[in-house]
């Protein structure tokens, strides 16, 4: 229990951006590192070009699989305003399914920050939703369910791209960035009222633009892109969404991995 304990903990630490320990067992797949560390820079291309081709089939089937996922998540929200059937009602923030309230999990923090005090309906969507991603792997909403994780994958393609023609140099950030966002996002809600980082968020900006059209904000989320295609790869995703930092604490303690 104490090394469980433990473990849990040194995740939760990295999560909110410590560098991970050197474990003191050496693992079945770390002895595999050291030993194409060890073999000729050939063959270590050839065993990684051999790697890279039997998992391709598996990697982009498991990729189709959350696109599709995720589309259709996001266009049940479409279809269910514009045909007005209230199937999904509101957004990927805050909605209803079939009557059930739902509500992200960063979205309930600060509201309750915002407003200081705890409403019933709030309570009820954010127990659900929470209890659903501790069964399925809380980071996995950012991949199979968050529309700018997708917008941001393919960003990603591009930037990967320059790199490798050598037109652009990647720009990595301290990690423990976003835990300094969430914590500033947390005291903006607490000491200003608003829900300050649901304005800004390019998940729920995207979500409503998807739903009930276009608007202004979208230029925010064309900069953020912009910036991950030529400066550093998903930036917003790595190192300042609370959303995902949120999640990934819930998907610590999850049963399943997807």
């Amino acid at each position: 229990m104490h090394v469980l304990t433990r473990r849990f903990l040194e995740q939760i630490l990295v999560m909110f951006g410590r560098e991970p320990k050197k474990p003191k067992e050496i693992t079945e797949q770390a002895l595999q590192v050291h030993v194409l560390k060890r073999t000729t820079l050939k063959e270590n291309l050839q065993a990684a070009l051999a790697h890279a081709e039997a998992h391709r089939k598996t990697s982009r089937k498991w990729r189709n699989r959350r696109w599709i996922t995720l589309i259709l998540a996001n266009l049940l929200f479409v279809v269910s305003f514009y045909f007005d059937i209230q199937i999904l009602e509101g957004a990927l923030t805050a909605s209803r399914f079939i009557g059930f309230h739902l509500i992200d999990l960063n979205s309930a923090l600060q509201v309750m920050l915002a407003h200081k005090h705890i409403i019933t309906n709030l309570v009820i969507g954010t127990a659900t939703v929470f209890v659903f991603w501790l069964i399925f792997g809380g980071r996995s909403f950012c991949s199979w369910v968050c529309p700018y994780h997708l917008l941001a994958e393919w960003a990603e393609s591009i930037h990967l791209w320059l790199v490798r023609e050598k037109l652009v140099i990647d720009q990595p950030v301290d990690r423990r960035l976003r835990t300094v966002f969430w914590i500033v996002f947390a005291l903006l809600a607490l000491v200003t009222g608003y829900t300050v980082y649901e304005a800004i968020s390019p998940t729920g900006i995207v979500s409503r633009a998807l739903i009930y059209g276009p608007g202004v904000a979208l230029l925010w989320v064309l900069a953020l892109l912009v910036f991950e295609v030529f400066f550093s790869r998903r930036a917003w995703c790595r190192y300042a969404c609370p959303i995902g930092l949120t999640y990934g604490v819930v998907g610590i303690f999850t049963p399943l991995r997807i």
